[in-house]
């Protein structure tokens, strides 16, 4: 596919994969090969990783719909070749994280997928696209799993800068678009509704009440966290994906080496 013609999205927006889509593939072994390739490349290109998410979920037996859905993978691939994440120097060592789901995404299961990103400073350094194990019984739950993932990471992260004796000083904020979800967070009442996810409740109110976290909304349209849990237009899809630092390389001026 070196010949192939780009696409500017990796996914189609009006595409969701089932796993009774169409014909069986003729070539499992080929579609796995390519699947893992890509779950590789997903270490240095955050920008495909819902997408490749997508396909590895039908590994064990993938039909046509999910090749030509990989196929489109690999066409953005082609016009996005020489992209990557650029790192910067920061003047600012704060840890932001922005944490999204998209409710009963998965057609087979209603699962949730939820995806967050975690920026030190101006850089990216850690993301995640993943379907939640449990069905979400609302938006609100599914939001506020996928907050308490991106808080878990966010703790992950203090704990490892403490260990490389650059502790934080100031409070993780993490960003999330649902109201309600960002209201439980810092909300003493256990209500009756969110039982079942009391110990995710627990977790992220404990963080928030020690001063390590700040859960507060961010409008859809500047929730990065987007691009890890749906397709997107193509003109959001590449804003989202400038936010992130994944770009070309800057061009190099005459005498630079």
């Amino acid at each position: 596919m070196t010949t192939c013609k780009p696409c500017t999205t990796p996914v189609d927006l009006s595409s969701k994969l089932s796993a009774s889509d169409g014909p069986l593939f003729h070539d499992p072994t080929l579609y796995r090969s390519l699947a893992g390739a890509l779950q590789y490349l997903t270490f240095t290109r955050p920008d495909i990783s819902y997408a490749v998410q997508q396909v590895c979920l039908f590994m064990h037996e993938p039909r046509e719909p999910h090749f030509a859905f990989l196929k489109r993978i690999i066409r953005y691939l082609q016009g996005t070749i020489d992209y990557g994440i650029r790192i910067v120097k920061s003047a600012t060592h704060s840890l932001v994280a922005y944490s999204d789901a998209d409710w009963g995404g998965c057609p087979d299961s209603r699962r949730s997928t939820s995806g967050y990103c975690v920026f030190l400073g101006d850089n990216l350094i850690s993301w995640s696209s993943k379907r939640q194990p449990t069905i979400s019984r609302s938006s609100a739950e599914a939001e506020y799993r996928g907050v308490a993932n991106a808080v878990a990471e966010s703790t992950w992260l203090r704990n490892l800068l403490l260990e490389l004796h650059l502790p934080l000083r100031q409070a993780t904020v993490v960003y999330c678009d649902n109201v309600s979800a960002v209201y439980m967070s810092d909300n003493p009442v256990q209500h009756q509704r969110t039982k079942h996810i009391e110990i995710d409740i627990h977790f992220v109110r404990e963080k928030v009440r020690v001063g390590q976290i700040r859960v507060l909304h961010v409008p859809t349209s500047l929730q990065y966290a987007d691009i890890f849990t749906k397709g997107l237009a193509r003109q959001l899809f590449q804003s989202f994906r400038s936010s992130l630092s994944v770009c070309p390389p800057p061009a190099q001026t005459a005498g630079e080496s």
